[in-house]
């Protein structure tokens, strides 16, 4: 349940907020708003994250870097832990150990967005597999 806040924009403000509204298929200026002001706090309460719109929508990512979903999934599958896997992780990902720490923050006080989204990612593998399997038995 949302609850109503007024709130007094200047007007080249709130022309931007509605040409991106617009722009934004399926969005409504209070969406936009509510969906910016989310993402401006976890971005003031994790500097280093930003979020990257794709096919799979919104999602937070390391600036200049890959989705923290990424970072989070490949250390989950690697057997080190520690100091060791975010060094590891840091390589894989061509960023500073600072930066994976940064993921990890982000995940650890968002853990059920980030794991719907690594769930996403793999089923759309599964998918994509199958779909691959399916037409190398045609060409066959």
């Amino acid at each position: 349940m949302t609850t109503p806040l007024s709130i007094r924009f200047e007007p080249g403000l709130l022309a931007q907020l509605r040409r991106h509204a617009v722009a934004e298929t399926g969005s409504n200026t209070s969406a936009l708003a509510q969906r910016l002001i989310d993402e401006g706090l976890r971005m003031a309460e994790h500097p280093g994250i930003v979020f990257k719109s794709g096919p799979s929508g919104r999602r937070a990512a390391l600036a200049y870097g890959p989705d923290v979903w990424e970072i989070i999934k490949f250390l989950h599958e690697i057997d080190e832990r520690g100091p060791t896997a975010l060094a590891a992780a840091a390589e894989t990902f061509a960023v500073d150990a600072n930066r994976i720490n940064t993921a990890v923050s982000y995940y650890s006080d968002n853990r059920d967005e980030i794991d719907a989204e690594i769930t996403a990612a793999d089923e759309a593998s599964v998918r994509a597999e199958h779909a691959w399997r399916v037409q190398q038995q045609l060409i066959a």
